[in-house]
């Protein structure tokens, strides 16, 4: 048998438009339905410190209508600091913050649950790019309009910031 060559030893990717996810309410939210856009995935949570972030998140939606889909992902793995259920995560989004874009159902961001869009997310074997682990609430990952990881930025990485919005 043939050692094999270096270009057939390239990380196999996975496409992010083949992961399946529900919205809040519990219906689908297919990914490819976003194709041609920028996606900025961001597990959220209501009781953190970084929660203030909605509001630039919704900011940053808002002004990047054309080309970005902000899209919240809930998770009570970090301190359980998102305790409530799908109503009242929705309720307080909307009644403080006026969160329009959309917010997946609770899931699981590290750990032996991790949810598809994690795993694709945060590895280099599925997404091409780089290996990550998510360290705390509001750490954000930006796909690019082809499906294709561009970057993460942590916590401490405001929304508006350039290192996000150069991209954009």
């Amino acid at each position: 048998m043939l050692p094999l060559k270096k270009e057939h030893m390239e990380t196999q990717t996975t496409s992010f438009y083949d992961i399946s996810l529900k919205a809040l309410d519990g219906s689908d939210l297919n990914l490819a339905d976003f194709k041609g856009k920028h996606l900025l995935f961001v597990n959220v949570a209501s009781k953190c410190g970084f929660t203030p972030q909605y509001k630039e998140l919704q900011k940053l939606s808002d002004m990047y209508t054309d080309n970005l889909v902000v899209i919240g992902c809930p998770c009570n793995q970090f301190g359980g600091q998102e305790p409530g259920d799908a109503n009242q995560i929705q309720g307080f989004c909307e009644l403080n913050f006026g969160v329009t874009f959309p917010l997946t159902e609770k899931l699981d961001a590290k750990g032996s649950n991790l949810h598809p869009l994690y795993k694709w997310l945060t590895s280099k074997e599925l997404n091409g790019k780089k290996n990550s682990s998510v360290k705390w609430n509001f750490q954000k990952y930006l796909v690019s309009p082809e499906g294709e990881l561009i970057d993460y930025y942590y916590s401490i990485t405001k929304p508006s910031s350039k290192k996000i919005t150069k991209h954009l």
